[in-house]
């Protein structure tokens, strides 16, 4: 990876953005910096840490607006006073991620499997192209469905595509009650069974994961309170297991989501998958020394932390049979990994949004 010794840009309003985006013929915008594999490019960084706070807040209509930098953990406590949240637990909330790191990383956490990720909750966004104009793309309600859904492109762009700087999105309520269940699995093909069983079931579990080092499945539910005895009764029957208590439950979601289950010095890549890959890539990730691996989403993505930097060569090679990629979020791992094959509308958008390529390729 390149050691880095270009400058900084440091803008407060949206102006200076559109300014400071001119000003230079390459850039990249940066937030808090908890993902920073993501923006190891040698260009002029533009940090939006001091586009900070919400906009707008609407709870009877359970949307809000934001500015990129505004840290998660901010956007997390206005919800909770009024009984909301981002239910796709957005990763690395404490470590100070943002919102518009978030969006442009892709990222979102266990609750993904029941509610799904970033994409399905962004409404509209605020932002400068390569030209330096700033626009706006989609709306700020969630009865808008007019015209090609842009602003869903911007999701895992990495800040290729423009400069987020203002973001609008819907929120849900949040469950008066959770019960964490973890149900017995004696292999990885048994953790899988059920992972896949449980995902077409009626229970509607509000995450299904499998943490680094166990066989067992997590399951969570969230219903209201007068069922949950029940539906954990109905769940526990199919499926031996505990109820964890909820400190514990917490803290083991917690953990999960801020990636503390991993040595922060060392390289972290996100794979996109299927259930039916997890074994095989649980198999590939135990070749390689002192790597761990957290399954999320019901088997939907993983997490693969790497004891040294000299096994990404082999995770690559592991990730390409595979036909899986992968992406580092920290660490001294190349960007990509494994099979990845860009798509044409991608790179029309991109074609779209930075004709003079003023901002990294993909």
């Amino acid at each position: 990876m390149t050691s880095l010794t270009t400058p900084t840009l440091h803008p407060t309003t949206l102006a200076e953005l559109a300014d400071a985006v001119r000003s230079v013929p390459r850039v990249l915008a940066v937030g808090a910096g908890t993902k920073p594999r993501l923006s190891a490019v040698d260009v002029v960084k533009l940090s939006t840490a001091g586009l900070r706070g919400i906009s707008e807040y609407d709870p009877s209509e359970f949307t809000f607006t934001a500015l990129a930098g505004t840290p998660l953990r901010e956007i997390a406590a206005a919800l909770a006073e009024r009984g909301q949240y981002l239910p796709f637990d957005p990763p690395l909330l404490d470590a100070g991620a943002t919102l518009a790191g978030t969006v442009a990383a892709g990222l979102a956490g266990p609750g993904r499997f029941r509610f799904g990720g970033v994409r399905d909750f962004i409404l509209g966004v605020r932002f400068v192209d390569g030209t330096g104009r700033l626009l706006r793309l989609g709306g700020k309600v969630v009865k808008n469905a007019a015209g090609f859904d842009v602003p869903k492109f911007f999701v895992g762009s990495l800040g290729r595509f423009g400069v987020l700087a203002e973001i609008t999105f819907k929120v849900f309520p949040r469950p008066a009650v959770t019960h964490t269940l973890r149900l017995d699995a004696a292999t990885p093909e048994a953790a899988v069974e059920i992972l896949t069983a449980a995902a077409s079931s009626r229970f509607e579990f509000d995450a299904l994961d499998l943490a680094p080092g166990e066989t067992g499945v997590l399951a969570r539910l969230a219903t209201p309170a007068a069922a949950l005895d029940a539906l954990t009764g109905e769940v526990l029957a199919r499926w031996p297991g505990t109820v964890l208590p909820d400190d514990e439950a917490l803290g083991i979601w917690t953990g999960l989501r801020e990636f503390s289950w991993c040595d922060p010095a060392t390289s972290l890549v996100k794979v996109a998958l299927a259930p039916a890959n997890v074994v095989p890539l649980g198999l590939a990730v135990r070749t390689l020394a002192g790597a761990r691996l957290h399954v999320s989403a019901g088997g939907n993505v993983a997490y693969i932390a790497l004891a040294a930097a000299a096994d990404a060569t082999a995770l690559d090679q592991h990730l390409t049979r595979l036909g899986l990629a992968g992406l580092t979020l920290r660490g001294a791992a190349p960007l990509w990994l494994g099979h990845r094959a860009p798509t044409a509308i991608a790179d029309a958008v991109k074609h779209a949004l930075d004709p003079d390529h003023r901002f990294p390729p993909l």
